[in-house]
C-alpha cells in the first residue's frame, strides 16, 4: 500500500496547477502517469447542464472511436433463424431468444453490448428492470434494435461507445488504453466530445457543457480548456 501511496503522491504533484489544459496536453499528462501494472483505461466524464430526468434533456447516442477501444467487448444478441447465424458469423458471443432471456433472469450477464432483431422486443422487454440499469437494454436510437445484426456487432466488435448522461447530467465512458499512441487516444478524446456536443438534447438551456475530465484507471483527473475542446 505504502508504494501505492509514493505513486499516487508523485502523479498528483506532477498534475498540480495543470488544469483546463488541451486534448494533447491532457493525454501526455495521462499517459506520463498511467503507471500501474496493468493497461489502464483512459476515461472520459462530462458534466453536462441537463437534467436528464426530462425528456427533453436526455443526452444519449453512440460514437465510433476512431482508434477503437482496445477492449475485448463481449456481445449478445436475440435473434432467431438466418439472423442468429448471421450474429454467430459475425462474432457475437451469445445468441438466443428465451433461452437467452432465461439466462440473464438468472442473474447470468457475460456481455457488455446487447443486441436484438425487432421482433425479439416482446422478449427483450421483459428484461428491462434488468438491464435497463446497466444501459444494456437495446435500442434502436442507438443501432442496438436492428434487422441489419451483422453491421451491429461489428461496429460493437471494433470500438463503437453507447453514452447517457446519468442523474447528475454526468456522461462518461472509457476511450481507450494508457498503450495507445498520444494521437491515438486524442483523436478518440476529440470524437467523443463532438459526439456529446452533436446529442445536446432541445430542452438544454444555459451552458450545456459544464466541466470535461479525462483520467486513467488508477490516476487524478485533469479537466480540459472546453472551448478548445468542442471547437476541435
Amino acid at each position: 500500500m505504502a508504494k501505492l501511496g509514493k505513486r499516487t503522491a508523485a502523479a498528483r504533484k506532477a498534475f498540480e496547477g495543470k488544469q483546463n489544459v488541451t486534448i494533447e496536453e491532457a493525454v501526455a499528462l495521462i499517459k506520463a502517469n498511467a503507471n500501474a501494472k496493468f493497461d489502464e483505461t483512459v476515461e472520459i466524464a462530462l458534466n453536462l447542464g441537463v437534467d436528464p430526468r426530462h425528456a427533453d434533456q436526455m443526452v444519449r447516442g453512440v460514437v465510433s472511436l476512431p482508434s477503437g477501444t482496445g477492449k475485448d467487448v463481449r456481445v449478445a444478441v436475440f435473434a432467431r433463424g438466418p439472423k442468429a447465424d448471421e450474429a454467430t458469423a459475425a462474432g457475437a458471443d451469445i445468441v438466443g431468444a428465451e433461452d437467452l432471456m432465461e439466462t440473464i433472469q438468472s442473474g447470468k450477464i457475460e456481455f457488455d453490448r446487447c443486441i436484438a432483431t425487432p421482433d425479439m422486443m416482446p422478449i427483450v422487454g421483459r428484461l428491462g428492470k434488468i438491464l435497463g440499469p446497466r444501459n444494456l437494454m437495446p435500442n434502436p436510437k442507438v443501432g442496438t434494435v436492428t434487422m441489419d445484426v451483422k453491421s451491429a456487432v461489428e461496429a460493437a466488435k471494433g470500438g463503437e461507445v453507447q453514452f447517457k448522461a446519468e442523474k447528475a447530467g454526468v456522461v462518461h465512458a472509457g476511450i481507450g488504453k494508457a498503450s495507445f499512441d498520444e494521437d491515438k487516444l486524442a483523436a478518440n478524446v476529440k470524437a467523443f466530445v463532438a459526439a456529446v456536443q452533436r446529442a445536446k438534447p432541445s430542452g438544454a438551456k444555459g451552458t450545456y457543457m459544464k466541466k470535461i475530465a479525462i483520467s486513467s484507471t488508477m490516476g487524478p483527473g485533469v479537466t480540459l480548456d472546453i472551448a478548445s475542446a468542442v471547437a476541435e
